[in-house]
């Protein structure tokens, strides 16, 4: 090394060791406040874009899910058509298989179990959870979880248990029905205890919230599983009582009445035509056909108990055939019927049906039209007029008219049996079944005491409940032997006004109307066996009217069009009764106003409807809830 060399060298630092050469280390003190700020922006900014990342999440699986509920849906209604045909479709038409309603039942299944899974992720439970944001969320949760729960534990075990519809049907349509029934009655009985519990838990979501679309979905699922849950009961039951009932354990007879809804009675119509039906493992037969005129003899002495002997006693429904059924308590009427039926021929029956002629409508209109012996053609649209109005002009002797009803409920049995085996028509018979059921025009009672326990709570039974809360009952009894209650219509108006002490004044406004012709109308129809002692035209019909309250009710007043009436005071199973002896001139109306004070009248009451030719018009106003 030259001197410039070393002149020019940089001197070196002592080290730890010889030679050593220190590296410069970055200076930690000066660097160290910007480190922490940056982490602690970074977590910041995090935090604040988890709120906004978890909404978008809830946002997008939001709708996904909704797509998955409407595909479910679309699902839900292909397999409604195929399970419900078209009442009046070609009874040749080939039905959906079971194949193709499984396979549009797994479809529903799989759509509804992803959009529970879309609303189950993390960022939907804090979300539920929050005050008032969370509502929407929540009522969309909600009702995708109804939505599997309804697929899965409801649909699913009700799909099984309908028989397969085959288009080879051997006539065995019933029968095979009540084999697979009875297999999967156990699953019935469960799906129907989860619908109940799915509309529950619907009933429990947000009814309000900022959400308008999240709301009205809420309030459709609400409404179907209202309508859903009657439905699953009924089957639930069905699956318990259908199968012994039509004779799955031994040869079952019935007697079913046809109720005449021309002349007003408690349960519909007086009892004039009848039948004894057979059922032998779901085969129906109709042993004999039968009318009023053969049972006008038959007497029972039957003890209905005190309060029914007291309040029924001057009109012997035990001994007058035709006054059998003034009470509205089917029970009643079926107990009677097969009582005298036992008196009159030493036969026992296992139970009692009645239907009406709007209900052979119902059914006419699955089967097709009936044709009677004399060429007379029977159809969904002209069956009631033609029984209760048209046939009396048609024939002058009562006896050919009394023939003319056996006959006409005779041709109407032919197509119904046949439809019974027919699996291609038997769903559609079912639904015309529970219409009728449904508007109080199909009642059934049983004599097997186990059965009739399960039956009676159901609106089919008849019955009159015993249970305590608002009630508003409008019964009318025809008092003058005419024909006239075709022209009859009715009208309730129901209305709760203040509380006072657990009891609340009830306004109870019945309106009737009498729209018979003065002229013209064959004398059946405007006879008066009643034989009042003031002068009557042709036409004017005379009512028992009868006004059920609430268990425990009581009457304060009365006006008849505005003026002060007296009504007959009484009681049947618990219920307050007040009676009018009304007469109702032909194209009148008159205006019953009852004034009651109804203990725990705090909701809408249990509405009984009398069925018969016009249905009741009904307006209730609970009015708000009182406040103990």
């Amino acid at each position: 090394m030259t001197e410039q060399d070393i002149g020019t060298a940089e001197p070196r630092r002592p080290g730890h060791g010889r030679d050593a050469f220190r590296m410069r280390r970055p200076d930690r003190s000066r660097e160290g406040a910007p480190g922490r700020r940056r982490v602690l922006r970074n977590t910041l900014l995090a935090a604040a874009a988890l709120p906004l990342a978890g909404a978008v999440w809830i946002g997008v699986t939001g709708l996904l899910a909704r797509s998955e509920l409407i595909a479910a849906e679309r699902d839900l209604d292909a397999l409604r058509q195929s399970v419900a045909p078209v009442p009046g479709a070609a009874s040749g038409a080939v039905p959906t298989s079971a194949q193709e309603r499984e396979r549009e039942l797994r479809s529903a299944a799989a759509h509804a179990a992803r959009a529970h899974r879309l609303t189950t992720g993390p960022a939907w439970y804090p979300a539920a959870a929050l005050p008032f944001l969370g509502g929407p969320v929540r009522t969309v949760r909600g009702a995708a979880h109804a939505a599997d729960r309804l697929t899965g534990d409801v649909l699913s075990p009700l799909m099984r248990a309908l028989p397969p519809a085959t288009p080879d049907s051997r006539g065995d349509g019933m029968s095979e029905a009540l084999m697979t029934l009875q297999k999967h009655a156990p699953e019935v009985v469960r799906a129907a205890r989860a619908a109940a519990e799915v509309q529950a838990d619907v009933h429990e979501l947000p009814r309000s919230t900022w959400l308008p679309a999240a709301d009205r979905a809420r309030a459709g699922l609400a409404q179907q599983v209202d309508r859903l849950g009657p439905v699953m009961t009924d089957a639930s039951l069905a699956a318990r009582v259908l199968p012994p009932l039509l004779g799955t354990q031994g040869e079952r007879r019935y007697f079913l009445a046809f109720q005449n809804i021309a002349e007003a009675r408690g349960t519909g119509g007086v009892p004039g035509a009848f039948a004894v039906l057979s059922a032998d493992r779901g085969h129906l037969s109709f042993e004999r056909f039968g009318n009023n005129t053969e049972m006008a003899t038959a007497k029972t002495d039957l003890d209905l108990g005190a309060d029914f002997t007291a309040r029924y006693q001057g009109s012997e429904p035990t001994r007058v055939w035709a006054n059998s059924n003034m009470s509205p308590h089917f029970p009643y009427a079926a107990r009677i019927w097969a009582s005298a039926w036992h008196e009159h021929t030493g036969e026992r029956v296992d139970g009692v049906f009645a239907v009406d002629p709007a209900t052979l409508s119902r059914l006419l209109r699955v089967t097709g039209p009936a044709r009677m012996a004399g060429g007379t053609e029977l159809t969904a649209d002209n069956v009631v007029d033609l029984t209760e109005r048209a046939s009396y002009a048609m024939y002058d002797d009562v006896a050919r008219r009394k023939a003319f009803f056996v006959e006409a409920a005779r041709a109407a049995a032919g197509p119904l049996i046949s439809a019974t085996g027919d699996m291609r028509r038997l769903p559609a018979l079912l639904i015309a079944l529970n219409d009728a059921q449904r508007d109080g025009r199909l009642k059934v009672w049983s004599a097997h005491a186990a059965e009739q326990r399960l039956i009676e709570p159901r609106s089919y039974s008849g019955a009159l409940p015993e249970t305590p809360g608002p009630f508003a009952g409008l019964v009318v009894n025809n008092a003058a032997g005419s024909k006239l209650d075709y022209y009859l219509d009715r009208s309730l108006v129901w209305e709760a006004n203040g509380c006072s002490h657990g009891e609340r004044p009830v306004t109870a406004t019945v309106t009737l109307t009498n729209r018979a012709p003065v002229s013209g109308l064959p004398g059946y129809v405007t006879l008066r066996e009643d034989s009042p002692p003031y002068r009557t035209r042709p036409g004017d019909n005379r009512l028992l009217v009868s006004y059920y309250a609430g268990v425990g009710a009581a009457l304060t007043g009365a006006t008849l069009d505005g003026r002060p009436a007296q009504l007959a005071p009484g009681v049947e199973r618990g219920h307050s009764v007040y009676t009018l002896d009304l007469e109702l001139p032909a194209h009148s109306s008159r205006t019953l106003v009852l004034h009651l004070l109804e203990p725990h009248a705090d909701r809408a009451p249990v509405l009984l409807r009398q069925s018969l030719v016009t249905p009741l018009r009904a307006t209730l106003k609970p009015g708000g809830a009182c406040r103990v």
